[in-house]
Order: structure tokens, then C-alpha cells, then sequence
């Protein structure tokens, strides 16, 4: 397998371009996402807040995406990603405007749960991406898309502090979060006028039924079931933590109806699925069509302790520096951001390795190096100098995020009419691991967390010894009935 070079700069090319316009809006939905991390510091003042109540801000920030990635990797397959993008983002810059004037603790942790909606952002750009780029360079593009996009957490954390200082008084917070509000909601329009779904001349592939994805065995079926559990698991969890016995938001009747709610949406899950797949499993699909679901699965987990560890460790490590070394709010985000700094170079750098030496390969190193990476971290203390923790940081964000780019750069090649479908699963299995981790340093302190996610990379890593190596053509279904053949190598 050979990887390709992209000249990025090359604006005369029309996918270079739409690479572009691509990253940048994910940049500024991931801006707009974790705009209140840096900002904790100032809400923990301005509302006197917990520490039980500012973690369960940072989980619920995560929470929504999981079912959000789902739905809308569903309507992107449907409607295409140019309108579904430029209204998640103008959705987005509503939503973070109510955040920013909000007043009372109960209004912060609604508005906060409904801005993880804009999370889902990234399984748009994954499948346009994938349809305007080759196999031989989707990875090193994917790469960049979701590299460049994903340091917009860094970003916000590099500026906001300094953004709210500037506006000043006890307000400057709320402006800062409403400027990433307007430029969301602006670029949206912008997204809508630019963007393209495919190039010209070009077929958008999309799923006979929508619904639930279609798999091509009885088997893959209920494993198919089996996988969406953990999804429920990470939301009755979050209900749980947000009960009486915890943090006390929800009361028991509220949490009873959440976990009747969970249960009936399974249920009603698993019917559509069925439907979906209801003629598959009568009489079967041609072995040319077929693909098998262990692949989807195994590309869950891997983005489950890569970007669920990255989302945590990004919402966790701005107060974590804070109060390690006992540093001002601006230096702490500003220390913190390496982590997500890395995104520039190591999510392409992630999809080019695996464009160049192999899908599998790839992910098992770097996964065994994130283990190693989160074992470092866990032994971080004020002893440390804090050069030397900034830098420990850097060298296991780099393995976490170029693991991300190596799951993504083979998502586009499982099955391409279903692209956004299977990136929407593969993304809600990073928040699942994002809200499973967070929950876990709720009850334990920063180093046996940073512990808990390297045990959990190490499990990961034999998982992805069972992974395949996508080889010669995928086959799609054209819409007059015809097979067509499609190059994954």
C-alpha cells in the first residue's frame, strides 16, 4: 500500500479547495464545542459552582454527541453534507449564544447538553471528504480534515482566557463565548453558498434505507444489536451521575422516565434496524456486496480510547495544570492547548502512515504507543517540572490523535454509500469513551484516570489484531440497479 502526497497549497484544485472549506468548519464547530473549557475557571466563580458541578458540565458537553453522530451520519448518507453542515452550524451559533447568557447553573447544564450536538459536525466532513478524495490519499486528507478541525479546541483555549480578559468585568466570559457563536452561525451561510457534495460529474452513493445501517449476514446482525448496548450503557450513565445520589440535577422521577426513554429507544432502534435489513436477512446479499460489520466494530473501539481520551483530556486539563502547578486561568489554557496542538501534524500524519504502510499496522503501534503515552502521564505531580509535563503531554497527543487518523483513514473504505452512517457510529463510540472516562475521574483522582484510559488502550490494542486490510474494489449499488466497482487500495 503506497501513500500520496497532497499539495495543500494548490487552490487551483478544486478537492484541495473543498479540503479547505471542509476543515475550517469543523474547526470552528470543535471552537465553538469546547469554548467552555478554558472558561470553567471564570463559570466556577460567576455561578459558585462545585467541582462535582463543573465535571458534570464537562460530561454533559459530550453526552449529546453520541446520539447526535448517529442521527446525523444518517441524514449527511440522505441529503448530502452541504446543507447538513451549514445548518448544524447555524444551529450551533443559537445554541452557544443562549449558553453565553445564561443565568442560573440549570440553564448552563441544558444549554450545554444541547451544544453537544455540534459534535456531530465531524461525521459530515468525513464523508465529503471521502467523496472527493481517492483511496490512495483519503487517509492523509481525513487526516488533515479531522486534524485541523480538532485543534479548534486548542485554539479556544489559547484565546478565549485572553478574549474574556480583554472584554473585561464579570460579563467578559459570556462576550468571549458569543463571538464563536456569531462566527459559527456566519460561516454557516458561507458553508452553504461554497460547498459541493460531490465533484462534478460524479455519483452520490446513498443507502437503499435509512434507519439503521445494513449488514450483510444474520451474524453481523446481532452483532450489529450487540454494539449499539455500550451507547445506552454511556447515557444511563450520565443519567445516573446527574441523579439525586450524585449531582443532584435530575430528580428520581426525571431520571426513571430518562431510563424508560433509553429502553423504549432501543427498542425502537432495534426494529429499524430490522426493517432496514429485513430483506438482507431473508435472502441474502451477493458475496460481491458483502462486508463484514467485526470491521465497523473493531474501528468503534479503537476511536473509543483515541478521540473518547482526547475529548476528556481536553476538557479535564486546563483546571488539571491549574491546580497541579497553581497557575492563572490564561497560562493553564495555554499550557493545556499542546495537547490538542498536535492535531495539526499528527491526525494527517496518522492517515498518511496508514495510507503508506497498512490500515492495521498503523493503528496497532500507535494504540500501544497512546497506552504507554497515558502511563507517563499518570505520573505527573507539582514535583514535575513543567516544561517537562507540557512536553509529556505533546508526545502522548501525538499517538492519540494519529491513532484518530488512522481509524478514518479506512472508515471510507468499509462500504462508501454508507460512509456517514459508519463514521456516525464510529464517532458516538468516541463520546461513549469520552463519557465513561470523564465519569471514571469523577470518583478517582488525575493519575488513576490517566491509568484507566492506558488499561483501556492495551484491551483496544489486541482488538485491533483482528482487523482487515481492505483490499481490491468495494462494490455499489447505482440507483438504475447496476453494480459498480469502486477502488479501496
Amino acid at each position: 500500500m503506497s501513500g500520496e502526497s497532497l499539495n495543500l497549497l494548490n487552490f487551483a484544485d478544486k478537492k484541495i479547495r473543498m479540503l479547505h472549506i471542509s476543515w475550517i468548519a469543523f474547526f470552528i464547530s470543535f471552537v465553538v464545542w469546547f469554548n467552555h473549557a478554558p472558561l470553567l475557571a471564570f463559570m466556577k466563580e460567576a455561578f459558585d459552582l462545585s467541582s462535582q458541578q463543573v465535571k458534570a458540565l464537562m460530561i454533559l458537553n459530550v453526552a449529546m454527541t453520541i446520539p447526535a453522530r448517529i442521527l446525523i451520519g444518517m441524514l449527511v448518507d440522505k441529503f448530502g453534507p452541504r446543507i447538513i453542515y451549514s445548518g448544524l452550524l447555524m444551529a450551533a451559533g443559537v445554541v452557544c449564544t443562549a449558553f453565553a447568557l445564561a443565568q442560573t447553573y440549570e440553564q448552563l447544564a441544558l444549554l450545554r447538553f444541547l451544544m453537544g450536538f455540534t459534535g456531530a459536525g465531524f461525521v459530515i466532513g468525513i464523508r465529503l471528504v471521502s467523496e472527493w478524495f481517492p483511496a490512495k490519499t483519503v487517509g492523509v486528507a481525513e487526516g488533515v480534515y479531522g486534524g485541523w478541525g480538532n485543534f479548534g479546541s486548542a485554539a479556544a483555549a489559547m484565546l478565549l482566557p485572553s478574549l474574556a480578559l480583554l472584554f473585561g468585568g464579570d460579563n467578559g466570559w459570556r462576550y468571549a463565548l458569543m463571538c464563536t457563536g456569531a462566527v459559527a452561525f456566519l460561516y454557516g451561510i458561507v458553508f452553504y453558498k461554497v460547498a459541493r457534495n460531490t465533484p462534478k460529474g460524479s455519483t452520490y452513493f446513498k443507502p437503499k434505507k435509512t434507519g439503521g445501517l445494513e449488514v450483510t449476514s444474520k451474524r453481523d446482525f446481532y452483532f450489529y444489536l450487540a454494539m449499539n448496548i455500550p451507547m445506552y450503557i454511556a447515557l444511563a450513565v450520565l443519567t445516573w451521575k446527574l441523579g439525586p445520589e450524585k449531582i443532584n440535577l435530575l430528580s428520581d422521577f426525571a431520571s426513571n422516565c430518562i431510563y424508560v426513554g433509553l429502553a423504549a429507544l432501543f427498542f425502537f432502534q432495534t426494529s429499524q434496524i430490522y426493517k432496514v435489513n429485513k430483506e438482507n436477512l431473508q435472502n441474502g446479499v451477493p458475496e460481491l456486496q458483502q462486508y463484514k460489520f467485526k470491521q465497523v466494530a473493531i474501528l468503534n473501539w479503537a476511536y473509543f480510547v483515541t478521540f473518547g481520551s482526547e475529548l476528556a483530556v481536553v476538557s479535564m486539563l486546563p483546571l488539571f495544570f491549574m491546580e497541579t502547578f497553581e497557575l492563572t486561568a490564561v497560562t493553564a489554557g495555554l499550557l493545556a492547548s499542546g495537547f490538542a496542538f498536535m492535531n495539526l501534524v499528527a491526525r494527517p500524519g496518522g492517515g498518511w502512515l496508514s495510507d503508506k504502510f497498512g490500515r492495521k499496522k498503523t493503528l496497532s503501534i500507535l494504540i500501544c504507543g497512546l497506552a504507554i503515552g497515558y502511563m507517563v502521564l499518570s505520573q505527573i505531580d507539582s514535583l514535575w517540572l513543567i516544561p517537562l509535563a507540557v512536553v509529556a503531554t505533546m508526545c502522548c497527543s501525538f499517538f492519540v490523535q494519529a491513532g484518530e487518523g488512522a481509524v478514518f483513514a479506512m472508515v471510507p473504505l468499509v462500504q462508501r454509500r454508507m460512509t456517514g452512517q459508519i463514521a456516525g457510529m464510529t464517532g458516538a463510540y468516541g463520546n461513549v469513551g469520552a463519557v465513561i472516562f470523564l465519569t471514571v475521574l469523577s470518583f478517582v483522582d488525575a493519575s488513576t484516570f490517566f491509568m484507566f484510559i492506558a488499561g483501556a488502550a492495551a484491551v483496544c490494542f489486541i482488538f485491533v489484531q483482528f482487523l482487515e486490510e481492505p483490499a481490491g474494489h468495494m462494490a455499489e449499488v447505482m440507483e438504475d440497479g447496476s453494480v459498480q466497482l469502486i477502488e479501496v487500495t
